[in-house]
């Protein structure tokens, strides 16, 4: 007799088609790691000045863009608050990939360590270590301050990656990379950004893709071989992962480094329509994917509305 669990497998089986080769991917993205791979000290020119005129992020994809509040800012002030935006989602950005990196090492510990796919997950580690250096070094270049995120939020994040099963650890990775790798694929090649910025993002795209890929492949096998409860938790603490990264994506110390109260800035971007079509339209990518493999499902889809990247 089939139980409800198999024929839940099933279904997600038929919908995922055959798993793909777990080896035999690492392999693909070892060979492309090599090819494709990028030293940021050398690569980029940390000795150049800031351009006059240039933003640091495209003023599309600033929080307060087409509010009210940024039809009454100068334009200085909107070349500053880019400023300090950008250095906000840098400093994101090295929070969780900080996170990410102790999610794959945690991955790997059981796993043989001749294995391509330890071996990819090894190499990728490394490449969030130069990201995070990067982003690092690119906040000290353009002259604003680190944006850690909320305490409470730094400390939920420990909770949640000591509990993460195995799938959500991989869920959790493309929330923090796909939203803002969409962002950054509008970046690189936009003119009115700072050369420098542009460049930073470029490698970011160019090394990320790879890291999506391993992780959307692993998320894919976990979610049709992990038990029923482990896609169940995977859901819930996937959900409540959107939650806190939408919370956490700007930082609302920004608005007062640029002279804007910091509430009524906060109050108009949870207002701005423009604000939540760009939120879903650079979620939109993964949540298609999630929906295919049954990652947003029950209490897990309600989290996802909640957090605003989900129409």
């Amino acid at each position: 007799m089939t139980t409800a669990t198999e024929r839940d497998v099933q279904m997600l089986r038929d919908a995922l088609g055959p798993l793909r080769d777990r080896e035999q991917i690492a392999e693909r993205l070892l060979e492309a790691s090599a090819k494709h791979s990028f030293d940021p000290d050398k690569e980029l020119d940390w000795d150049a000045a800031i351009e006059d005129g240039k933003w640091f992020w495209p003023p599309e994809l600033v929080s307060l863009y087409d509010t009210p509040l940024w039809r009454r800012m100068s334009q200085d002030q909107r070349f500053e608050l880019a400023r300090h935006e950008a250095a906000s989602l840098a400093s994101l950005g090295i929070w969780f990939e900080i996170i990410l990196m102790q999610l794959l090492v945690r991955h790997i510990y059981d796993k043989s360590v001749t294995s391509n796919h330890v071996r990819y997950a090894l190499t990728e580690i490394a490449d969030e270590c130069r990201h995070s250096m990067m982003f690092g070094r690119m906040i000290t270049w353009g002259g604003a301050p680190a944006y850690p995120v909320p305490r409470r939020y730094h400390n939920l994040a420990r909770v949640l990656k000591t509990v993460s099963t195995t799938p959500g650890s991989f869920a959790a990775t493309l929330l923090g990379e796909e939203i803002l790798d969409w962002m950054q694929r509008l970046t690189f090649p936009d003119e009115r950004v700072q050369t420098l910025v542009r460049g930073v993002t470029r490698i970011h795209v160019v090394e990320e893709a790879r890291h999506v890929r391993y992780a959307r492949e692993e998320l894919r096998r976990q979610m049709v071989t992990a038990p029923r409860w482990e896609r169940e938790l995977t859901r819930v603490s996937c959900g409540e992962a959107a939650r806190v990264f939408s919370v956490c994506f700007v930082n609302p110390q920004v608005y007062a480094h640029v002279g804007l109260d910091p509430q009524e800035a906060v109050a108009q971007v949870r207002a701005s329509g423009h604000r939540a079509e760009v939120m879903q339209s650079g979620a939109r990518r993964l949540t298609d994917f999630f929906e295919d493999i049954g990652v947003l499902n029950g209490v897990g889809r309600r989290l996802w509305k909640s957090s605003g990247l989900l129409a």
